[in-house]
């Protein structure tokens, strides 16, 4: 590993989290799914936000409350970490279709960080 600076620092940019948001949803329109796209820095904080039109925060708008309900909660599919040069530079979070959904989707996000 080339030694670095300790000011260098890979940090996630705006035009890379569209990049990322805009492959996602794609994967998500190509199955017919709703879905929400979070795009996060390695602090944890949101850089980009989509939610696609019917996702289930709609069910909320109509009452639904018991969707928010998360007893037991396990970690599910839906996050990945967003990586450059084998660094955490942020992470995609997906949610509204099954766990197993919500990963494909993040990886299709997630992937496009990756391609030119």
């Amino acid at each position: 590993m080339p030694d670095r600076h300790p000011l260098d620092k890979k940090a996630l940019t705006l035009d890379a989290a569209k990049k990322i948001a805009a492959a996602a949803p794609a994967e998500a329109k190509k199955n017919n799914w709703r879905v929400v796209i979070a795009v996060l820095d390695d602090g944890g904080q949101l850089v980009y936000l989509q939610r696609m039109d019917e996702t289930h925060e709609d069910a909320l708008v109509g009452g639904r409350m018991a969707i928010l309900g998360v007893t037991g909660a396990v970690p599910l599919e839906g996050g990945l970490p967003l990586m450059a040069d084998g660094r955490v530079i942020g992470a995609i979070g997906v949610s509204g279709v099954t766990s197993a959904q919500d990963g494909q989707v993040a990886k299709a996000g997630a992937d496009a960080l990756t391609t030119k």
